[in-house]
């Protein structure tokens, strides 16, 4: 898929000919370069480009040639190297003679095209964008046509001056639109032939033009605002308020903490809390607002339990019914605006549970929260998080050895839990026995039984060891249950995210699995996407001991909930619909359907110490309620089919939010909001009390 607004940086041939070679660097929120791409562009019009990323142990490496047409649209491209996650990466494309052609190890196809055409590749750096700005800004009608489909636009929000070494330039923040499920933000020079300058993606990292690196913040800053804005109008057309005493009529209330469905009720709500569930048709007494859920299935609010939340996918979340995510790591700062803005409904967001990332120091390092070397500097770490009210703690796959026990007990004591993956050099048991509370991804589980002391956890052998020998792995062996065990004993805490690693069996070109139900939903290149694979799998053999592994790897999930141990629902992957995805495959694990509720409402509320206000459909809770067609307590895919979810005083829409990303929504019609009138003039009192004490009157006075 393309980097987009995640990695790299080009520019195309015609646009600066006085500048025949350009390099980027890629620097991370910390300051650390984790990358750099060098653009080179020959007298012969070929343009080549060398891109490299590397963060958390992986990250792509890929050579591409580009030619150009005369509208600056591509002429040919082609690419190699290898992914994220090692799978090859092999793809051509040509366009000659009015008929454009391409093929990778994904796709292949061919069309007849009048006019000039982007063909946007499946894997690649920024090289393909930087030419769409150009071919943009060159064209009449403001439009590029985009190949296989598609059509993208973009406009400027705003300009800025950078500056390095005395030389100046005038720079422009663009929203491009027509790709993927949010707006790509690039800056770019300005001219009749701009080129893309930098990327910003906001607490991951800065790709800019090697030399005006000291810009990046200033970038980021004005980025922020523009975006800000952007997002501030997004969620004052998608969030109704809810003003006055609603009364959601005839719903058949989840019981989360039986894991029934109840009788169908009336459920009130009044300044984003519960204040009564009745039973359906009691009296109505001064309700100003009614929606009619004729009898549909009402779910506490959703949890997902593993997010590394953005802007942008505040939308897919609530239409999903997730009005509370687990953030998971992040960069600091980052987070503590969207608490901001969410909380001050500028931001169309779920709830977020913050958990502070722990990383240590080395070449495989994740770059984001704190990354230590020292007991000190892990307790002041410890301390910031605590002070700014995260609950939870999560070390990361470098953090050093030596200090984790101290580490965890500090944690502990300023009252966190603690979770994460498990350090390069330990196994699962040893971070029980040093404290942890919680333990993230079922490969970190299965590596459990499969790592040494000498085995890189840190690099992509943490995903290709369980793909690999999990299959031959024998669950009712002594170690595998006496391990089941002590997690049951202990209460410790799993967070699968089952759907997340279908991606360890997709071979490219088939569908991601997970995604399938959703797939014809999809934006055209989102749907493409879905068919890419990321892991490097030779051949049928291989592929088929991944299949087992991963098959076993979901059994593995059924046996620890039927033994017990606690289970969260969490996904690390497509915002929302991954979730659903999640419910499923617990399904699959054999667990009930009510039961895969009950996971993603009563244990992510439990899991993240806010039960006295979330996780269930009661008198005083926040009004966290989520209403869906069909039913999942006995098909879970009815998961998938949102009507309408009320959370933080407002009621969304899921068909709104979806047409507003381009998605087909996943149900027809929904519940509306209808105006009562008035029972009594005296519900609602006025407020000229100092009149009548004029003359010695007070209506109030009781003595």
């Amino acid at each position: 898929m393309l980097l987009s607004a995640a990695l790299a940086a080009y520019a195309p041939a015609g646009a600066h000919a006085a500048n025949q070679n350009t390099r980027y660097v890629i620097i991370s929120e910390n300051g650390k370069q984790t990358g750099e791409q060098v653009v080179e562009r020959g007298d012969d019009g070929l343009t080549r480009v060398r891109f490299i990323y590397k963060d958390n142990g992986r990250g792509p490496e890929l050579s591409e040639e580009l030619r150009y047409a005369a509208d600056g649209t591509m002429a040919s491209y082609s690419v190699k190297g290898n992914s994220t996650y090692g799978a090859v990466v092999d793809e051509r494309f040509e366009h000659k003679d009015g008929r454009a052609a391409w093929r990778s190890t994904t796709e292949k196809g061919e069309l007849a095209v009048a006019g000039g055409a982007m063909y946007v590749p499946l894997n690649s750096s920024f090289e393909p964008v930087s030419a769409s700005i150009a071919a943009l800004a060159a064209a009449p009608d403001g439009k590029l046509p985009l190949l296989p489909s598609g059509t993208l636009t973009q406009r400027k929000l705003v300009e800025a001056r950078v500056v390095n070494a005395g030389e100046e330039r005038t720079v422009q923040l663009l929203a491009q639109t027509g790709l993927g499920l949010s707006p790509q933000f690039y800056w770019a020079t300005t001219g009749a032939k701009p080129r893309l300058f930098a990327v910003v993606e906001p607490g991951s990292f800065t790709a800019i033009e090697a030399g005006w690196e000291a810009n990046g913040k200033a970038l980021a800053g004005l980025q922020h605002e523009a975006e800000q804005k952007m997002l501030a109008e997004l969620a004052a057309t998608l969030q109704h308020p809810l003003n006055g005493l609603t009364v959601v009529r005839n719903a058949r209330v989840f019981d989360s903490e039986k894991a029934v469905l109840g009788k169908p009720s009336d459920v009130y709500v009044l300044r984003g809390r519960v204040t009564a569930v009745l039973p359906a048709g009691s009296p109505v007494r001064g309700a100003v607002n009614e929606i009619d859920a004729a009898g549909r299935v009402m779910l506490p609010g959703l949890f997902d339990m593993h997010g590394h939340v953005s802007r942008w996918e505040g939308g897919l979340n609530l239409a999903a019914g997730v009005t509370t995510v687990r953030d998971m790591g992040n960069d600091n700062a980052q987070l503590q605006q969207m608490l901001d803005e969410t909380a001050a409904g500028k931001l169309l967001s779920p709830q977020i549970v913050p958990t502070g990332f722990l990383e240590g120091e080395s070449a495989y390092s994740a770059n984001g929260g704190f990354v230590v070397k020292s007991l000190p500097e892990a307790r002041n770490a410890i301390d910031w998080y605590a002070e700014h009210g995260y609950p939870q703690l999560k070390i990361y796959n470098s953090f050093p050895k030596a200090i984790l026990k101290d580490t965890v007990a500090y944690a502990h004591s300023r009252g966190m839990r603690v979770s994460g993956h498990v350090p390069a050099g330990l196994r699962a048991f040893e971070a029980l026995d040093l404290g942890y509370d919680e333990i993230q991804h079922i490969n970190q589980v299965m590596l459990n039984f499969l790592a040494t002391p000498a085995t890189e956890t840190r690099t992509l052998e943490r995903f290709i060891l369980p793909a690999d020998k999990t299959a031959a792995l024998d669950f009712d062996s002594k170690p595998v249950k006496d391990f089941i065990a002590r997690l049951a004993k202990q209460k410790t805490v799993i967070d699968p995210t089952l759907a997340t690693f279908a991606f360890l069996k997709q071979r490219d070109g088939d569908m991601n699995a997970p995604f399938a139900p959703i797939a014809k939903h999809m934006p055209p290149d989102v749907q493409r996407n879905f068919h890419v694979g990321t892991m490097k799998i030779a051949d049928d053999a291989t592929l088929g001991r991944y299949e087992k592994s991963y098959a076993k790897m979901v059994d593995f999930v059924g046996r620890l909930h039927r033994a017990g141990v606690p289970i969260v629902a969490g996904t690390d992957e497509l915002a929302g619909f991954t979730l659903q995805a999640e419910l499923e495959l617990l399904v699959q694990a054999g667990l009930t359907p009510s039961q895969a509720l009950q996971v993603a409402t009563r244990n992510g509320a439990l899991y993240t110490r806010t039960s006295h206000e979330r996780g269930s459909v009661a008198p005083g809770k926040l009004a966290d309620l989520v209403l869906v067609d069909g039913d999942p307590t006995t098909n879970i895919a009815d998961v998938r089919k949102v009507a309408a979810v009320i959370t933080r005083g407002y009621l969304v829409y899921p068909h709104e939010i979806d047409q507003a990303l381009g998605i087909a929504p996943f149900v027809a019609g929904a519940p509306r909001l209808k105006a009562l009138a008035p029972v009594s003039s005296n519900i609602a009192a006025g407020g000229n009390g100092a009149a009548p004490k004029r003359v010695g009157m007070s209506a109030r006075r009781h003595d």
